[in-house]
């Protein structure tokens, strides 16, 4: 049985109201599947570590685009769903862009890291596609990334294999500058989340 997650937060609910006001003088913005976020205060800067215990800050990636998405190992159905969609859509929007995909870089932040040790991470990425970055790092390290992209977390009941995390899903897409464009529409299929990099990433 799924376990109920928490699918929209207020602060980006009024987030995305005011940028589709926005969104009416901007084409680009008002063509995309998903949720413009551009002026959302949405991201900023963290210190994870990758598989290897490497860290990696969020200012590393300064001049790509970001593909972030929360959420952990051990999530039995939705986790697994999104980044599905996620990296299918990444793969088909290369395809047909190779040299604008080598501008993003996917990343999946663990919201676990109890369980979620790096290399676990490291290899839970890398099941979707070697482009996925994987981090997680100390419980306080999270709580930062957490916070910085407005990501609603929390523990669930203890139950026979463990217990279960909820949390709010989005896929998000920052700018080169680190700055937030969109939420992904992973509810549509990879098609969608492809057809929206193409015509945001330039």
């Amino acid at each position: 049985m799924l376990k109920p997650h928490l699918l929209l937060i207020l602060p980006l609910l009024a987030a995305s109201a005011a940028c589709q006001n926005s969104a009416k003088t901007a084409p680009d913005e008002a063509a995309i599947e998903g949720t413009a976020l551009t002026g959302a205060k949405i991201g900023g800067p963290f210190t994870l570590v990758d598989k290897h215990g490497k860290p990696v800050t969020w200012d590393q990636f300064k001049g790509k685009y970001r593909l972030v998405y929360f959420g952990y190992t051990f999530c039995p159905d939705v986790c697994p769903l999104d980044l599905g969609r996620m990296m299918q859509g990444y793969l088909k929007f290369a395809e047909q862009h190779r040299d604008l995909a080598d501008k993003i870089q996917p990343i999946f932040i663990t919201i676990d890291p109890a369980r979620d040790t790096p290399e676990r991470v490291g290899v839970y990425a890398a099941n979707f596609t070697p482009r996925l970055l994987g981090l997680s790092g100390s419980q306080a390290e999270i709580d930062v990334a957490v916070a910085a992209f407005k990501v609603s977390v929390s523990r669930g009941e203890d139950r026979p294999g463990g217990y279960l995390m909820n949390h709010s899903r989005f896929a998000y897409l920052m700018g080169p500058d680190g700055e937030p464009l969109s939420a992904l529409p992973l509810d549509k299929g990879p098609e969608a989340v492809a057809a929206d990099l193409a015509r945001q990433v330039h």
